[in-house]
């Protein structure tokens, strides 16, 4: 099994910036990506970003590339999500998600794709 713990959210202004981590914890945790999903009240979850966790390949929405930045720390077996600019639609409970299967970028973009999961922070930015 394996755990999955985030942190770093807050109440931010419109243009400021905050961190997220996703520290990842369990028996032998190995995992092919991690991504950052977030839901909105009324809102269905989106995807946010992704990284394949030895490659380091990165994958974003369009809403939030060039302003939030996705990363990993092997040796922590955390992820973190810069987010910078941020906007007042980034508003949300951000989650955290771990895959031990091998996707497409596309299907990384997938709710479905993930099978463990933080149980999400809040991010709240006012104007």
């Amino acid at each position: 099994q394996v755990q999955l713990v985030e942190s770093g959210g807050g109440l931010v202004q419109a243009g400021g910036s905050l961190t997220l981590s996703c520290a990842a914890s369990g028996r032998t945790f190995s995992s092919a990506a991690m991504g950052w999903f977030r839901q909105a009240p009324g809102k269905e979850r989106e995807f946010v970003a992704a990284i394949r966790w030895s490659a380091g390949s990165t994958y974003y929405a369009d809403s939030v590339k060039g302003r939030f930045t996705i990363s990993r720390d092997n040796a922590k077996n955390t992820v973190y999500l810069q987010m910078n600019s941020l906007k007042l639609e980034d508003t949300a409970v951000y989650y955290c998600a771990a895959t031990q299967r091998i996707y497409t970028s596309d299907l990384l973009r997938r709710p479905d794709a993930y099978n463990y999961w933080g149980q999400g922070t809040q991010v709240t930015v006012s104007s």
